[in-house]
């Protein structure tokens, strides 16, 4: 006899999101770090710099965030996630095979899609508004540009990207990418970030 699914199975791909960070921070946290230093030194925050930095600097921020991505995919493994995206695109049955899957997932688990989905735009929701208060209602802002870590022509902006680059935009991608690997196997990322069969 099958039991009903309760509200922690309905939202499992948002707890499998939350439990991945956890398990991950440290990676996760660096990787967004990176991309965040590199947009707080893209928009000026220390200072002007020449064109080539700022091509560099955006290699190194869209560099972090796939390196993320890819981090998740192969499920704590950066060389197994490359290779799964090698092989998603190098044999056009697996293309066909994901499709059927995802079809099928996102035909009769919309609920579960659709709980997890919405838990997730909350839980961003909440760390957006976090984000704003601290950038446009504290002191953070004016006391960096005051102590000289921020240079003078800087905006509130500088503040909202660098922290949005190490909270809420990894978690983003986390939960993307968690959500991608759901509908298109016929297994599951356990809160463990483990995969499981189901």
């Amino acid at each position: 006899m099958k039991r009903l699914p309760n509200l922690k199975d309905k939202l499992s791909l948002l707890y499998g999101s939350i439990f991945f960070v956890r398990k991950h921070f440290i990676t996760i946290f660096g990787l967004g770090l990176i991309a965040a230093f590199g947009r707080v030194i893209q928009l000026g925050g220390l200072g002007e710099i020449p064109s080539w930095a700022n091509i560099v600097l955006e290699v190194a921020v869209e560099t972090a965030r796939v390196l993320i991505f890819l981090f998740v995919l192969g499920v704590a493994n950066i060389k197994r996630g490359a290779y799964h995206v090698r092989r998603m695109f190098t044999r056009r049955n697996n293309l066909k095979t994901y499709w059927s899957i995802a079809t099928k997932k996102l035909k009769t688990q919309w609920i579960q899609i659709s709980l997890s989905f919405l838990g997730f735009l909350i839980i961003a929701g909440v760390i957006n508004f976090l984000i704003d208060s601290l950038a446009y209602e504290t002191c953070l802002f004016l006391t960096l540009k005051s102590e000289g870590i921020l240079a003078d022509t800087t905006s509130e902006w500088i503040v909202l990207l660098f922290f949005k680059n190490i909270s809420v935009i990894p978690f983003t991608i986390v939960f993307e990418t968690i959500l991608l690997l759901w509908i298109t196997r016929e297994s599951r990322l356990s809160p463990s970030g483990q995969q499981s069969d189901n």
